[in-house]
């Protein structure tokens, strides 16, 4: 094994990322799959979901599937169930998922503030502390990474709900991070700027928000998912054995930019 793969090396890990029929997830899944890790992947989408999977098993790789909702109790019982049976253990979890509902904040429907807090927050939520009962009993403990947004640092017009639990997930990790501490499980997050995926699908199609966005980002240019690699295999792997509770934002710079 090279100095490279000893640091950086998931095999003989089991991970488990929500959200993986597609975009993002999928492409996380796909890092963690070739860094050496077996890989469950989660998502409510079952078609997309089982061609995804399809894809990697025909690429050699150790994937998963379970078509679960992420909100419904019964249904996360069902995934730990099937955890322990497939694997006996988990080493990564890879809290992804996430929906957004943009609507004028002075109207904005109750359904979804909550339909965003299921996703967004309490799954993640529900998933690590239970997760985390079988980490802890792990010689080698854990790792779990939520995955927020600049939406958490920054105010952004008309989606109060999304900007509110990512803003919490951050601080969930903080908690998290320092609870979990005593099981060995590592608990940071990252959060994406402008990525083009098919959330911001809409903003990508209007030529002025997209030269907006652009401009806004000191890179000049939206991210995509391969832009999340390295810091998804970094976290999870012992190069980051020290790194716990921080937030890692993957966005050109969006963030730190004052004036030109």
């Amino acid at each position: 094994m090279s100095y490279l793969e000893k640091i950086f090396s998931l095999n003989n890990k089991v991970a488990l990322v929500t959200g993986a029929a597609g975009g993002n997830g999928k492409t996380i899944s796909e890092a963690l799959l070739r860094s050496g890790a077996t890989v469950i992947l989660v998502d409510i989408k079952k078609k997309e979901l089982t061609n995804t999977v399809k894809s990697f098993l025909k690429q050699g790789l150790d994937a998963f599937e379970f078509n679960c909702d992420i909100t419904k109790s019964n249904q996360i019982s069902k995934l730990l169930d099937f955890i322990i049976k497939k694997n006996r253990g988990l080493d990564i979890l890879v809290n992804n998922a996430g929906v957004s509902f943009p609507y004028s904040t002075i109207d904005y429907p109750e359904k979804f503030w909550e339909k965003t807090y299921e996703v967004n927050l309490k799954a993640p939520f529900v998933l690590s502390k239970k997760f985390a009962k079988i980490m802890k009993n792990q010689t080698s403990g854990g790792v779990i990474i939520n995955v927020t947004s600049i939406n958490a640092e920054l105010a952004f017009p008309d989606n109060p709900a999304y900007q509110a639990c990512k803003g919490a997930l951050k601080q969930l990790t903080k908690s998290l991070a320092l609870d979990f501490s005593k099981y060995k499980i590592r608990v940071n997050s990252i959060g994406p700027g402008y990525f083009r995926t098919k959330m911001t699908e809409k903003s990508w199609n209007d030529k002025k928000k997209r030269k907006q966005r652009t401009e806004r980002t000191i890179m000049k240019r939206w991210g995509v998912s391969d832009d999340l690699i390295g810091a998804i295999i970094f976290l999870t792997s012992n190069a980051s054995s020290y790194i716990t509770g921080q937030d890692i934002y993957i966005d050109g710079g969006w963030l730190i930019k004052g004036l030109d």
